[in-house]
């Protein structure tokens, strides 16, 4: 009976001596594994926050990064950002500066490069594009011949056009100049004025009746346009 209570005595003391020498298990883990326990919860939601804020520059912040406890990461004063249509597409009267393709029209070009001088030179920039865009549209419409040169020779459309033939046009002046960089810059897309069901127009100071029958989407300077 005194070796049992012996013995048991023995294994109890064992057990205590045990338990102060054993370390705790965040004792014993490794700092790279505390990290990863730390760092883990963290690092979905502020990835989730800067693929929303990369994707929308300048937005107003989401849901997800207004949640509280989680920065929203900053992109780096390098880090590219998504260019604005400001700066994809330069403004008209730039584009109508920088142009620079002289002689380099063909003749279906040039066709709309006369109707432009001869029916708009008068007008902005804008309403240049504006009619050059309407010859562009009828060529498309399946109404009108299929080229430049047919829809603006076409009989009793435009009224500078005499059997059939342009008129001269003064090649050395700045309306000239002018009309060549609209017809490159409506041919090429490069700016829109009208939509493309835009195929009639007409000066202000007449009223004809097909305008009573058509709708009306644009006055440009002396010219209101329908579709």
């Amino acid at each position: 009976m005194f070796g049992l209570v012996r013995a048991g005595g023995f294994a109890a003391a064992l057990v205590m001596l045990a338990s102060f020498s054993m370390p705790s298990i965040a004792e014993a883990a490794p700092a790279g594994a505390a990290a990863q326990l730390v760092q883990g919860p963290q690092a979905a939601p502020i990835a989730t926050v800067s693929a929303v804020t990369a994707e929308q520059p300048g937005s107003t912040p989401s849901a997800t990064s207004a949640r509280p406890g989680f920065a929203v990461p900053q992109p780096a004063a390098t880090q590219p950002t998504r260019p604005a249509v400001a700066q994809q597409h330069r403004p008209l009267h730039e584009l109508v500066i920088s142009f620079v393709n002289f002689g380099d029209q063909d003749s279906e070009e040039m066709c709309l490069v006369k109707a432009i001088y001869f029916e708009a030179r008068s007008e902005t920039i804008e309403g240049q594009l504006a009619v050059a865009e309407v010859i562009l549209n009828r060529t498309a419409s399946g109404l009108y011949p299929t080229t430049i040169c047919g829809v603006v020779t076409q009989p009793a459309q435009f009224s500078f056009i005499r059997g059939g033939r342009f008129p001269t046009p003064d090649t050395r002046s700045e309306g000239w100049r002018k009309a060549l960089a609209i017809a490159d810059i409506a041919i090429n897309g490069r700016a829109q004025k009208v939509a493309p069901n835009v195929l009639w127009y007409h000066a202000t100071y007449v009223a004809p009746s097909w305008g009573r029958r058509l709708t009306r989407v644009a006055r440009i300077g002396t010219h209101i346009f329908y579709s």
